[in-house]
């Protein structure tokens, strides 16, 4: 299958992501062009008071009327997620609908009570977003702990990891979106 784009839906509240950065970045990982939609508000139906997260399906099930044509679609919130049997996820994808979303949440240094790092901050939101954009296309997670498809259980398995694919799952991108 030959993909046509990428298309990013932020949802409100938004954050502080360098767009071009991370434009610049999936465009080169993936040979697509990277398309971002305008914000929408937050699944209410996703919110679960008692744990103060959201369900992180909920947002693929908003995200379904984009995928329109060939192309894959993820999602950015600033709210924590979760998915059932999860403490909370940095991202969740499928890719029978080719749909994905990451949370910023716990990827600014704010979080574990250290500064504020613009630059570390990018550089995990492009993490994630790789890392889902790779399950979107059939991907599983890699034993290699530098590989993009590593699961990150922690932020410092995140920060560990490359956000470029090993060569073996590199190979499996390349297939599955065509070049």
């Amino acid at each position: 299958m030959r993909f046509s784009s990428i298309i990013i839906q932020p949802f409100r509240p938004e954050d502080s992501i360098d767009r071009g950065f991370i434009t610049e970045k999936l465009e080169e990982i993936f040979s697509l062009p990277v398309v971002w939609k305008s914000p929408m508000g937050l699944p209410a139906a996703a919110f679960d008071p008692a744990r103060r997260q959201y369900l992180g399906g909920y947002f693929l099930r908003e995200l379904l009327p984009l995928v329109q044509g060939e192309n894959i679609v993820l999602g950015i919130v600033s709210v924590d997620l979760y998915e059932p049997g999860l403490n909370f996820v940095f991202g969740v994808a499928s890719g029978y609908t080719r749909t994905a979303v990451i949370s910023t949440f716990r990827l600014h240094n704010s979080f574990y009570g250290l500064p504020e790092d613009p630059a570390v901050f990018n550089e995990r939101v492009l993490k994630e977003a790789v890392h889902e954009i790779g399950h979107t296309l059939g991907l599983g997670h890699c034993p290699n702990p530098e590989c993009v498809m590593h699961f990150s259980n922690s932020i410092a398995d995140t920060d560990r990891k490359s956000y470029m694919f090993c060569p073996s799952c590199y190979s499996k991108v390349k297939a599955a979106i065509g070049l």
